[in-house]
């Protein structure tokens, strides 16, 4: 008997993502990091650059390394197919490439670096699963704390320290998470 045929592909959305950006980071190392500066980082450019929009959202595909793929992916292979389950791959698709967007977006506002990572996604993630419990007219508790210590650590460490983290892209990430929670279980009973 094929051990194989009892492995099931369980969370397509979640696992094509960490397989994509796998593949990335595999391209990332066969190019000396070309493919990163080209399609999968975010950085300031003029709108008449083609390729500015889709790094919008391929910058959630880029890693600089395996450490920085394995820290957001472990979390993303825990959370996600939870939340997959609970909204559907098509919803946490889009809930996905929305945060993608608006943290690319927002980062190529406010700073003249470049970026890439699914921290951003990660930090949606993680806030979102806070909801998979809700009650109608309860706010969980589990929320408070983590909007408390991921979007305080990260505003903390933001003002008082430099480094090459996006701390405001961690920010944004989690809010989007917050406000799809919210949004998808409005009607919750």
């Amino acid at each position: 008997m094929n051990p194989f045929k009892r492995i099931q592909y369980n969370a397509p959305v979640t696992l094509t993502f960490a397989l994509l950006s796998l593949a990335v980071l595999g391209l990332s190392r066969l190019t000396g990091g070309a493919s990163d500066r080209l399609l999968f980082s975010v950085y300031s450019a003029p709108l008449t650059d083609l390729l500015f929009y889709p790094r919008l959202l391929g910058h959630a595909l880029g890693h600089a390394g395996m450490a920085h793929y394995f820290n957001n992916f472990v979390i993303v292979l825990l959370v996600g197919p939870m939340l997959e389950e609970r909204y559907g791959g098509k919803w946490l698709a889009i809930m996905m490439a929305v945060t993608a967007f608006v943290t690319g977006l927002l980062f190529v506002l406010i700073s003249e670096h470049a970026m890439m990572g699914a921290s951003g996604i990660v930090f949606m993630l993680i806030l979102l699963s806070s909801f998979t419990n809700l009650k109608k007219g309860k706010i969980p508790l589990t929320l408070i704390l983590a909007l408390v210590i991921f979007i305080g650590r990260e505003a903390f460490y933001g003002a008082t320290t430099e480094s090459n983290i996006s701390h405001m892209t961690h920010i944004i990430g989690g809010l989007c998470g917050a406000l799809f929670g919210f949004f998808m279980n409005r009607n919750v009973e």
